[in-house]
């Protein structure tokens, strides 16, 4: 379904983009509405859908074929595949988050756990590399990285990450386990932090859309600068686009001939850290074993605090991740081909350097 969307009168930026006074959409919402009302971002899964993804999986395994070549035709749905298309709406112009519960994993090897995840990612959209080795199947889980290390990615660690966005059109996420203690999942909506920044600090919301460095972490494609100018803002065919990771841009300084912030930037991105953070904005969720979260990356941005895990490797944090890129979705700026490579809708956004290859790990 096509939702018109009503914005207050705009007026023009110093920036010369015309924005609106604010944003209505569903994607623009309040995390304390959110936490309220789980009805509006939660799905169930019925003992039909469970069903459903069970066969398709049997039937790819059948297959004798690498889970990264999976797709629609090779993982059929029935029933299922309904859903997965209202999702899909959800994520391009609905609320921009869904959280399915109930896949009973335990039941499960991790092969057939992966099965089910990157087929349904299958169904949503194509599947992005998610680093400089091709890995279509991401593993988030702390591998005793160092998060101050300018080169190292921030999953890789135990540590609070920040608000930030995925270099996809959608970000999957499918709970292995949790951690001993913290973990959590957090979520705000990017539109509602331009509406309050526009409300209330104007001059630091226009900053927001020039462009700004961000550290690529050494994965770097053939002929690029080690770090991509992108705004934390776009405003580009009537769609507000944000990307952001906030340690990023600030590793991003340590470059010779990198524009440099100045303290007005400064002074934006840390006001847009304080509203990401800003308990009317977000809220949290506690992913149990089996829970699978997808969020859009143009409108939302995604965190999790930091955790302790447990001593016993086999007992420690796993999520597995997609990264995403979907059919009919939005246009991007030109700009975005930095990070994305191709900004051609149902096929960019990924990490690609001259050492990839596409496959998928299944630990």
């Amino acid at each position: 379904m096509i939702l018109n969307y009503i914005f207050k009168m705009p007026n023009q930026t110093s920036r010369n983009a015309t924005l609106p006074d604010a944003i209505t959409k569903p994607s623009a919402w309040l995390g304390t509405d959110m936490a309220r009302n789980p009805a509006a971002w939660m799905y169930k899964l019925s003992v039909n859908d469970v069903r459903d993804l069970e066969a398709a999986a049997t039937h790819f395994q059948s297959l004798g074929v690498d889970v990264g070549e999976i797709s629609e035709e090779t993982f059929p749905l029935t029933t299922f595949g309904e859903h997965i298309s209202k999702l899909k709406q959800t994520l391009l112009s609905g609320v921009g988050l869904e959280v399915m519960c109930g896949l009973p994993i335990e039941n499960y090897s991790q092969a057939f756990v992966a099965t089910i995840f990157c087929g349904i990612g299958a169904h949503i959209g194509s599947a992005r590399s998610q680093n400089a080795e091709g890995h279509i199947l991401g593993h988030v889980r702390d591998i005793g990285a160092d998060a101050n290390d300018p080169n190292s990615r921030i999953y890789q660690t135990c540590e609070r990450q920040s608000f930030h966005t995925d270099s996809a059109d959608v970000v999957g996420l499918l709970c292995i386990r949790e951690a001993k203690e913290g973990g959590k999942s957090l979520l705000v909506s990017a539109e509602s932090i331009y509406n309050r920044m526009k409300q209330e600090c104007p001059d630091l919301l226009e900053v927001l859309f020039d462009p700004i460095a961000t550290d690529r972490r050494g994965e770097i494609q053939k002929g690029a600068k080690p770090y991509m100018e992108i705004p934390v803002l776009s405003w580009h065919e009537g769609y507000l686009t944000v990307f952001y990771q906030r340690q990023y841009i600030d590793s991003a300084q340590r470059f010779e001939g990198v524009m440099r912030l100045t303290p007005l930037h400064i002074e934006a991105l840390n006001m847009f850290d304080t509203l990401a953070n800003d308990s009317q904005l977000c809220f949290g969720i506690q992913l149990q074993p089996g829970d699978m979260q997808f969020v859009y990356n143009h409108s939302q941005l995604h965190d999790r605090t930091g955790f302790l895990d447990w001593p016993e490797p086999s007992h420690r944090r796993h999520l597995m991740r997609l990264w995403l890129s979907i059919a009919g979705d939005r246009p991007l700026p030109e700009c975005f081909k930095e990070r994305y490579g191709s900004i051609e809708i149902g096929n960019r956004g990924g990490i690609v350097t001259n050492r990839t290859r596409l496959h998928a790990p299944l630990d």
